[in-house]
């Protein structure tokens, strides 16, 4: 029978069935790394375990501190930046009344009415009979057809309770009905009976129910992982909300904030999705030295472009309200933010593609498992970057509308300032996402690699299930 003092075997583990607590712990240089748990004093068996299809293995003491020393001045930078930026709140100033500057207050449509629109209309400038012209054909229509005459409750407020009448063309691209919804504008300095009008329907029902699938279908998919994206995802947004957004309106440099504001986003998300790990740590490197390459390209091309980042009526109402922002760093703080999401998904997949490389062949070098790493990137970035470009065009395809409309040229349409700005924004963001691949491929293949626990020589052994063969 063996005895449990005999010498084991290099690089296995022995069972030993005993019971109680006994012997410690031994890493072999296998797929992952294992457990023995003697249990008793006498004889027998025990038994260990085998991670290799669990967890990756933590990496040494040493290598932990290396990325400690580099993560905790970030990390404490970014807290003192956090402290030294974070805003009062929302400057206060007098309502302009014009776009989204307005007060508003909810309301419900109580009735509707169908009318002669000549009768409605009778006192707008009447029709010459000139249709050429957009304004034209507007008055024209308004003279003919069925118009909507609305009732409108006031719901909110000090005014609640108060009813108003809204008019809607037969050609209004919103048509209201009974019951429905709305928001309200309100002017206090205007005449009484047009203090109040509709500038919206309420959705906030149908988006709540949408927002409510979306949260239910990461739940059921991710488990434990959904829960916390769902987690991070709030965070993202309250560090927005309550810190780069009043900050930005504060008047700080608005790359600053930005920088500042992804930074701490970046590392609540990722440690909050995945945990707090060596992995993880090279994810939020490789997003680090992407979002740096980002913000250097952006600011030297929108200086060389000059893009003003005051290209329409939002941009330019903001402006007016602050004109102390430099408009051309909030579209910079923009491309920095907007690239964020991206590049975290780039960086962790490509960290977590090199650590299951090393598991299922330990004995591979920094060289092989960038070799391999970067083949599995090179897909990665076919799809990101076209779900890039799509994404910006699709959000600019009005616009986009327009200037084929106008039978402009590619070039004619491409100089303009509107789609200067998004091709920058795309572009840069798009080197820093092909970037982040090889930045953190070649982090994750030295990291890992370089985490190999010394034994007593000989060929790196991969340790399979099942029972371990005893030293005899």
């Amino acid at each position: 029978m063996t005895s449990p003092q005999q010498p084991l075997e290099p690089h296995h583990h022995v069972p030993d069935p005993g019971h109680g607590h006994g012997a410690g712990h031994e890493h072999g240089r296998g797929a992952g790394h294992g457990h023995e748990h003697g249990h008793g004093a006498g004889g027998g068996g025990g038994h260990g375990h085998s991670h290799s299809h669990g967890p990756a293995a933590p990496v040494s003491r040493h290598l932990r501190k290396v990325i400690a020393a580099i993560l905790i001045p970030f990390a404490a930078a970014v807290v003192v930046g956090l402290v030294a930026l974070w805003p009062g709140g929302t400057p206060a100033h007098e309502r302009t009344g014009v776009g989204f500057d307005r007060q508003t207050e909810q309301g419900e449509v109580v009735s509707v009415e169908r009318v002669d629109c000549k009768d409605v209309n009778a006192a707008q400038v009447p029709p010459t009979g000139d249709t050429s012209t957009p304004e034209g054909r507007e008055a024209v229509n308004s003279q003919q057809g069925q118009c909507e005459k609305a009732t409108v409750e006031v719901t909110s407020g000090p005014n609640k309770g108060r009813r108003f009448v809204e008019v809607v063309q037969p050609d209004a691209p919103r048509q209201l009905h009974e019951g429905q919804g709305v928001v309200v504008a309100y002017a206090p300095d205007a005449p009484h009976d047009l203090q109040y009008s509709v500038t919206d329907v309420n959705r906030k029902l149908p988006l709540a129910l949408l927002a409510g699938i979306f949260a239910v279908a990461v739940v059921v998919v991710g488990r434990m992982r959904g829960v916390m994206a769902l987690i991070a995802l709030a965070v993202s947004f309250l560090v927005l909300t309550y810190f780069i957004l009043p900050a930005i309106l504060e008047g700080s440099n608005p790359l600053v904030v930005a920088v500042v504001g992804s930074s701490v986003i970046m590392l609540l998300a990722l440690y909050m999705c995945h945990g707090l790990s060596a992995r993880t740590s090279v994810a939020v490197l490789g997003t680090l030295i992407s979002l740096l390459l980002i913000g250097l390209l952006g600011s030297l091309f929108i200086d060389w472009a000059s893009l003003s980042g005051n290209t329409d009526d939002n941009t330019g109402l903001i402006h007016g309200l602050y004109p102390e922002i430099d408009m051309s760093g909030l579209l910079l703080a923009g491309i920095i933010i907007g690239s964020l999401g991206v590049l975290d998904d780039v960086t962790v997949t490509q960290t977590s593609a090199v650590w299951e490389l090393h598991q299922a062949d330990p004995g591979m070098g920094p060289r092989g498992l960038y070799r391999a790493g970067i083949r599995i990137g090179r897909d990665h970035i076919a799809s990101v970057v076209n779900t890039l470009v799509l994404a910006y065009a699709g959000a600019a395809l009005p616009l986009l509308l327009l200037f084929s409309i106008a039978q402009s040229s590619m070039g004619t349409v491409a100089n303009s300032e509107l789609v200067a700005e998004e091709i920058v924004r795309t572009l840069v963001g798009s080197i820093g996402l092909v970037a982040s691949v090889p930045v953190t491929t070649a982090l994750a293949a030295l990291v890992v690699s370089a985490d190999r626990p010394a034994s007593g020589g000989g060929k790196p052994v991969a340790v399979r299930g099942g029972r371990r063969r005893r030293a005899k």
